[in-house]
């Protein structure tokens, strides 16, 4: 059997700047060296070898639903649930309740919320 690790979530955005400013702004994400083209297509560090890489297709008609989304941890949740309100981003719990977390059975705190292409993003608080 093969081992696996995580490497990469590629998404494909209208406007890469628009996205890649979205990330660091709200996520704090640093952009890091496109080692595998010299395409428009930029990368983003999620910390140690995990990458957001954020691909340019303007008109490209992206559908998503809360199912499909990528999660992030971090150790203090209600500092940046007050960071998203700072910045006016609407976030909501599981069940689409405007301005609230979901605190899953085991305590895990989660909230939802979306990039300029409607890209479901959770953050939790599942730093385990």
């Amino acid at each position: 059997m093969q081992n696996f690790s995580f490497n990469h979530v590629a998404i494909s955005v209208e406007d890469v700047d628009t996205s890649v400013a979205f990330y660091q702004k709200v996520l704090g994400l640093k952009e890091i060296k496109n080692t595998a083209s010299a395409s428009k297509m930029r990368w983003l560090s999620l910390g140690g070898h995990h990458q957001l890489h954020v691909i340019p297709r303007p008109g490209a008609k992206i559908t998503t639903n809360k199912a499909v989304h990528f999660a992030l941890s971090t150790t203090d949740i209600k500092a940046f649930i007050a960071h998203l309100e700072e910045l006016n981003i609407p976030y909501s719990d599981w069940k689409d309740t405007p301005d609230k977390g979901y605190v899953r059975r085991d305590g895990i705190i989660q909230v939802y919320f979306q990039d300029p292409d409607r890209y479901w993003v959770e953050v939790n608080n599942d730093c385990s």
